[in-house]
C-alpha cells in the first residue's frame, strides 16, 4: 500500500470515527428525537354538497370551498353569510356519503348519467322543478329505505369520486395543511346509526382504484372491514375506520351479537374490529357519547348534551340501550370480553369532529352555522331553532330532537411530529389522540410505573414520557411488584378560549368476579379548591356567563394545570383503563350568542352555558 492510500485510509477511519462521536452526543438536545411533538387539530367528518343530504337540503359549497374555509378563508355560505374559521384546522377530511355521492351536483350540472336512467330523469325534474324539491329528496330516502341503488352500474358515484379526491390533491400542502381523502359508509339498518368514516393514509392514485363502498352494498360493518381487507390487498394502501354517533343506535353500536347473524361475539370478530376500527367518535353534532348519567349517576358532568332518545327510524332509543350506547359503558364491558375471548372489541380510542352537512367545520360556539345549510345563520324562518332534526317519523314528540339541542362541537386533537397525511394516518391508528368538544385545549398525558409527582415539572416532560411510559392509547401490562400505575398529565387552555376548572382521570376496571366498576378522580382543581379523601372536589368552580351579554370572563379558573397521580387502589391482578378528562369553567352556548344576535328570546329549556372539555383516548392495564 503506497504512503497516500495509507494516508486516505486513515483520514476516511478519522471522520468515521468522528461522525460516530457525534451523533453520540450532540449540542442541540432534538438531534434524533422521533417522538410526536405537535398536537394538530382537525376535523375527521365534514360534508360537503357532494353528500346528497346537504345538497339537496340547501348545500351549494363543494368539496372545493370546504377546503378554503377549512384552511382559514373567508367564504360566503350557501345562504349568503360570510363565515371564517377563528383560526384554519390544520387537517381534514372530507366524509361526503357514499350513497349516490354527488347526486345533488349532478342534477345542477346536468349529469348525462341522470338521462340514461327513468330515475335519474324523473328525480332531476323535480329537483329543478320550484315547489317539488321535496320530492327529490323523497325519493332519494326511498331509495334508502329500499336498499336498491337505482343509479348503480352508470359511474356517477365514480366520477364524483374522482373529482373530490382531487381536490384533495389540490389543497394537500404537507407539512401546512394535510387533505386526508374519506367518505362516509352510512349504515342505518332499521334507521338506526351504524355509520363509520373510512379514512384512507395515500393519495388519490390508491384511493381512485375503488368507488367507496355504501349501504346499498351492505349494512354490515363485518362487510366493510373485508371490503377494506380486499383494497388494501389489491392496492397497497391502508385504511381505518372511524363509528360514530352509537347513542342514536339503539344499542347495535356496542352490541352484544354480531349485526347479521346475530351470533354472540367472538375472538375472530374482536380482532377484526379492533384492526379496522382503532377510534370511535364521542362528540359531534348530534350530542356527546362519553357517558349518561343513568349509567353514571355519581358523575354530575355526565350530562352533557345528551341526545338519549330519537332515531332515524320510527322507534326511539330507551334506557335498555344506553348501556350498549355510550363510550365509556363500552370501554368497561371491553375489559370483560377481552377475559372472555382473550381480545378486546371495544378497546378505542377518541376524537370528536363536526359532522356539519354545511361545508363549514366551525365547531365554536359564537361561529355557529348550523349542522345543515338549512339552520345557517341569517334564515327568515324559526327553523334554526325549531326544526325537527332526528325523530321525525315518530308521532312522539318526547322522542324528537329539534335544532335547539343540536351541539357545536367537536374536533380531533392528534399527536404527531409532522403535519402529513402519513403521521395524522398513524397517529389515529395508534389511539395517540383525543377528542374536544369544539375548543383547542391541549391535553397531554403519560402513565407508566416510574413517574414520581416531580416529574410534572420536568423540562423534559414529553421525552421523559416517552423513554419511561406509554402515551395516551398506550398500553402497560404486568405490574411490577409492589407499584400501581402513576399519571402525569399537562393541561393547557385554547389560547383564545376559557380557562380550565379541573382535569380528572376516568377509571375503569373489571373485578375477579367479573363484574366492570368506574371511579372518577380529580387530580388538579382550580381556584384553591380542596381535593377530598375520596379523591373528588365538591366545590363547582362558578359561573360568570352574563346571558344578555353573551360573555364570560376568565376571572375563575385556571389558564395551565398539571397533576401526578398513582391509583389508590390498584389491583394487579384486575384489567383496568384510565382516560384523562379535561373540564373547562361555563361559557355561554351558542344558543345565547345567536339570542343576542338576533335579538330573540332564548328558547325554553337550552342551557343558558356549557362546560366545554376533552377526553383523551385511555391508557389500558393488562395484567401479566
Amino acid at each position: 500500500m503506497s504512503n497516500s492510500t495509507t494516508y486516505i485510509v486513515l483520514a476516511i477511519v478519522l471522520l468515521s470515527s468522528f461522525a460516530t462521536s457525534a451523533e453520540e452526543k450532540h449540542y442541540s438536545p432534538n438531534v434524533g428525537d422521533t417522538f410526536p411533538n405537535n398536537v394538530y387539530f382537525g376535523d375527521t367528518h365534514l360534508h360537503t354538497s357532494y353528500s346528497t343530504d346537504a345538497g339537496m337540503v340547501g348545500n351549494n359549497l363543494g368539496p372545493e370551498e370546504a377546503y378554503r374555509i377549512s384552511r382559514g378563508e373567508a367564504v360566503k355560505a350557501s345562504f349568503g353569510e360570510w363565515v371564517q374559521l377563528k383560526r384554519p384546522l390544520d387537517f381534514v377530511v372530507i366524509s361526503d356519503h357514499a350513497e349516490i355521492l354527488g347526486l345533488a351536483p349532478a342534477i345542477k350540472e346536468g349529469a348525462p348519467q341522470l338521462q340514461e336512467s327513468e330515475w335519474g330523469k324523473k328525480i332531476s325534474k323535480h329537483a329543478t322543478t320550484p315547489g317539488e324539491e321535496p320530492k327529490a329528496f323523497d325519493m332519494f330516502v326511498s331509495s334508502l329505505t329500499e336498499g336498491i341503488n337505482p343509479l348503480a352500474g352508470l359511474g356517477l358515484v365514480k366520477s364524483y369520486w374522482q373529482k373530490s379526491t382531487a381536490a384533495a390533491e389540490r389543497f394537500n400542502e404537507p407539512g401546512k395543511f394535510t387533505a386526508l381523502i374519506g367518505f362516509e359508509w352510512t349504515s342505518v339498518p332499521g334507521g338506526n346509526n351504524l355509520h363509520r368514516n373510512v379514512i384512507f393514509r395515500g393519495d388519490k392514485s390508491k384511493a381512485d382504484q375503488i368507488t367507496p363502498l355504501s349501504s346499498f352494498d351492505t349494512v354490515d360493518p363485518e362487510k366493510l372491514w373485508a371490503w377494506m381487507a380486499e383494497y388494501e390487498k389489491n392496492t397497497g394502501g391502508k385504511m381505518l375506520a372511524i363509528p360514530h354517533n352509537g347513542n342514536v343506535s339503539q344499542g347495535l353500536m356496542f352490541d352484544d351479537v354480531t349485526l347479521t347473524t346475530k351470533k354472540p361475539l367472538d375472538k375472530a370478530y374482536a380482532e377484526s374490529r379492533m384492526r379496522w376500527e382503532p377510534l370511535y367518535e364521542v362528540t359531534q353534532m348530534k350530542g356527546d357519547g362519553e357517558a349518561h348519567p343513568y349509567l353514571s349517576p355519581d358523575d354530575e358532568f355526565a350530562d352533557f348534551e345528551t341526545w338519549d332518545s330519537g332515531s332515524f327510524g320510527p322507534y326511539t332509543t330507551t334506557k335498555e340501550h344506553w348501556s350498549r350506547e355510550y363510550a365509556r359503558e363500552a370501554l368497561k364491558r371491553g375489559l370483560a370480553y377481552e377475559k372472555q375471548l382473550g381480545s378486546n372489541p371495544f378497546k378505542f380510542g377518541m376524537i370528536g369532529s363536526t359532522d356539519s352537512h354545511t361545508s363549514v367545520p366551525s365547531a365554536e360556539e359564537d361561529n355557529y352555522f348550523g349542522k345543515v345549510s338549512l339552520l345557517e345563520p341569517g334564515r327568515a324562518d324559526e327553523d334554526r331553532y325549531e326544526e325537527v332534526i332526528i325523530g321525525r317519523p315518530n308521532p312522539d314528540e318526547k322522542s324528537r330532537i329539534h335544532a335547539t339541542r343540536v351541539s357545536a362541537s367537536g374536533l380531533a386533537a392528534v399527536w404527531a411530529r409532522n403535519n402529513t397525511r402519513e403521521e395524522i394516518w398513524d397517529a389515529m391508528k395508534r389511539k395517540e389522540v383525543y377528542a374536544t368538544t369544539g375548543t383547542r385545549l391541549k391535553v397531554r398525558v403519560f402513565g407508566g410505573f416510574d413517574f414520581a409527582a416531580a416529574d410534572i415539572d420536568r423540562m423534559n416532560f414529553a421525552k421523559e414520557g416517552y423513554k419511561r411510559g406509554v402515551p395516551m392509547g398506550g398500553d402497560l401490562d404486568n405490574a411490577p411488584l409492589g407499584k400501581a400505575p402513576s399519571f402525569v398529565v399537562r393541561a393547557m387552555r385554547d389560547a383564545d378560549g376559557a380557562n380550565i376548572d379541573r382535569i380528572q382521570i376516568i377509571k375503569g376496571w373489571l373485578d375477579a368476579k367479573g363484574r366492570t366498576h368506574e371511579k372518577i378522580y380529580d387530580i388538579a382543581v382550580s381556584d384553591g379548591r380542596e381535593i377530598g379523601n375520596d379523591g373528588r372536589s365538591k366545590t363547582p368552580v362558578g359561573n360568570t356567563v352574563n346571558v344578555k351579554g353573551a360573555s364570560y370572563s376568565n376571572s375563575i379558573g385556571d389558564a395551565y394545570q398539571q397533576a401526578y397521580w398513582s391509583d389508590p387502589t390498584f389491583d394487579a391482578t384486575q384489567k383496568a383503563f384510565y382516560y384523562v378528562r379535561v373540564i373547562e369553567i361555563p361559557t355561554p352556548r351558542w344558543t345565547v350568542y345567536d339570542a343576542k344576535h338576533f335579538g330573540r328570546e332564548l328558547p325554553e329549556g337550552v342551557p343558558t352555558s356549557i362546560q366545554e372539555r376533552a377526553y383523551t383516548s385511555p391508557i389500558w392495564y393488562t395484567p401479566g
